[in-house]
């Protein structure tokens, strides 16, 4: 299965040189590369599938999401990011989106739905206003028994 990759070479290589820096050279090399890692997580947030459902592309499942944690536990995620946001990174300034200049729907922005101004139906307004004197009120809330 093939996967549409995001990070281009020139993308790739300034991600990379702050890498160096930033990331501890301490345990074994790992089997999937730091670029796919990042492509694979980069996927994640595109598409929003779980993490379950990577494509094999990128790995084993569980080795991007630990390795995704691990980052996250040392802090590596806001540095990469941090960095990335210098003068020194023009490529990838153009490729993080970021949620201030993404459009939210309509719904998500706290717009009013279609019936807030509809007045309330007869039926229910009458049964609010006039409940029945031979019913307690408990009972009316109460699910029906069913008969035998």
């Amino acid at each position: 299965m093939s996967v549409r990759l995001l990070l281009t070479d020139e993308a790739w290589a300034e991600i990379a040189s702050i890498l160096t820096v930033i990331k501890s050279r301490a345990g074994s090399p790992p089997v999937l590369s730091d670029r796919m890692c990042i492509e694979a997580v980069l996927y994640l947030a595109r598409t929003g599938t779980p993490w379950r459902d990577l494509p094999e592309a990128f790995g084993r499942w569980d080795a991007v999401y630990n390795r995704f944690r691990r980052w996250e536990r040392r802090g590596l995620w806001r540095q990469l990011w941090e960095r990335l946001q210098t003068d020194a990174s023009p490529r990838t300034r153009q490729l993080f989106i970021d949620a201030t200049i993404v459009r939210a729907h309509q719904h998500a922005a706290g717009a009013l739905k279609k019936t807030a101004g509809k007045p309330p139906r007869l039926w229910a307004a009458l049964g609010a206003a006039c409940r029945p004197k031979f019913m307690p009120a408990v009972a009316m809330n109460a699910p029906a028994l069913r008969s035998s």
